[in-house]
């Protein structure tokens, strides 16, 4: 007997959330997923990728593509669940097993209409998306050759099962790594004059850097300077040489974005030569703001009313996604979904509901093969929608 959609895809989802694997490293997973490809008769494309699938369906033009993220974190699972995470230290705590899972539904579903598709969608099942260099993987193996138009998910623990949101413009903020070190002369904590104390500088950086988005950029931008480690020092009675600071900074302003580390260097230069220290930016930029085409993102709305979704205007995100990779080759637009989790994102106790799955399944089978009618006839997409 088969499986009906809803519980296909829990099948799916429980598999996967029981067999997690960091990025890069997503070897089994992407058997699993290759082996239900294959099973539903779903041509597979070969761009020599490490981990990770390409799939396709439908022929001739235009083409577009659906998006799933397919790694997990290092993070040890505590929901209790009896489908739990087999993987010790390893948790799909970001809810990528559900989007794979729902990009397979949708894969499933476009097969059994493949012959009236007009046009090919292209589905890619990225690795490594948590540290943010799998969509530039994909990118650069060519998986966006001739893609018209690109759509892709998030699910929102935080919002509730039946809700989708989305912006045109700026939506998720960019991803932006840095480390400071600070280096002083260590001396005996009894004689601190003897030295030059590295902590005391160092925690004075960490307050001046919250004066860049407070006093330095307008209260109407958005900006987010977090430091979130601090490393320094072996022993209670010894002021160490140096101290090492890690943090990052968000924003949605890529203007903005470019003058940060040239106003941290100034800032931390400033206070370490003070006091007869030195301290060094080392600057890890990551994946830019994700902007939305706005069209598409009208567009993903409107499919998504007619779809049964209450539809709401997202607000601006500060997390990163690096979706944004491929928005900058190509238009599209991506979206969040309500999973309605107790627990959010990155938690041991993330535990998203399974009742988003088929109908976001059934959304981007719909959302694909209008949109590639859109592209085909866009006034008549156009009168369609309204």
């Amino acid at each position: 007997m088969s499986l009906t959609l809803e519980n296909q895809l829990i099948h799916w989802r429980r598999e996967l959330h029981q067999h997690p694997e960091l990025s890069d490293q997503e070897f089994a997973t992407t058997a699993r997923i290759q082996r239900w490809l294959d099973a539903a008769g779903i041509k597979r494309l070969d761009y020599g990728l490490k981990t990770g699938v390409v799939a396709e369906i439908g022929a001739g033009e235009p083409l577009i593509a659906l998006r799933a993220d397919i790694d997990a974190l290092p993070i040890e699972e505590t929901t209790g669940q009896p489908f739990a995470s087999q993987q010790p230290g390893v948790m799909h705590a970001c809810g990528h097993d559900l989007h794979t899972s729902v990009m397979l539904g949708a894969a499933q579903l476009l097969k059994a209409r493949e012959h009236s598709l007009p046009g090919r969608v292209r589905i890619l099942f990225q690795p490594a998306e948590e540290i943010f260099t799998g969509a530039q993987q994909l990118i650069d193996a060519g998986a966006l050759d001739g893609v018209q138009a690109i759509f892709g998910m998030h699910n929102a623990p935080d919002y509730p099962l039946g809700t989708l949101k989305t912006r045109g413009g700026a939506f998720y903020a960019n991803v932006d790594r840095f480390v400071i070190r600070v280096t002083g002369k260590g001396a005996h904590a009894a004689r601190p004059q003897e030295g030059v104390d590295a902590i005391v500088i160092a925690s004075q950086i960490v307050g001046a850097l919250q004066t860049l988005p407070s006093r330095q950029v307008s209260s109407l931008e958005s900006l987010v300077v977090s430091v979130t480690r601090i490393s320094g020092g072996n022993t209670w009675n010894v002021l160490p040489g140096t101290v090492e600071l890690e943090g990052t900074v968000r924003t949605h302003n890529s203007a903005l974005r470019e003058t940060i580390p040239q106003r941290i260097r100034q800032l931390i230069e400033g206070i370490s030569a003070a006091s007869g220290a030195q301290a060094v930016l080392e600057w890890q930029a990551g994946p830019p703001a994700l902007i939305n085409t706005s069209h598409w993102a009208t567009f993903c709305q409107q499919v998504a009313r007619h779809s049964g979704y209450q539809v709401e205007d997202a607000t601006l995100q500060m997390g990163g996604e690096d979706f944004a990779d491929y928005l900058r080759v190509i238009p599209g637009a991506f979206v969040s979904i309500g999973s309605a989790s107790e627990y959010g994102l990155h938690h041991p106790g993330f535990d998203p509901s399974e009742a988003l799955l088929a109908p976001a399944a059934r959304y981007f089978d719909r959302l694909a093969g209008d949109a590639l009618a859109a592209i085909v006839e866009p006034a008549a997409a156009l009168a369609n929608a309204e």
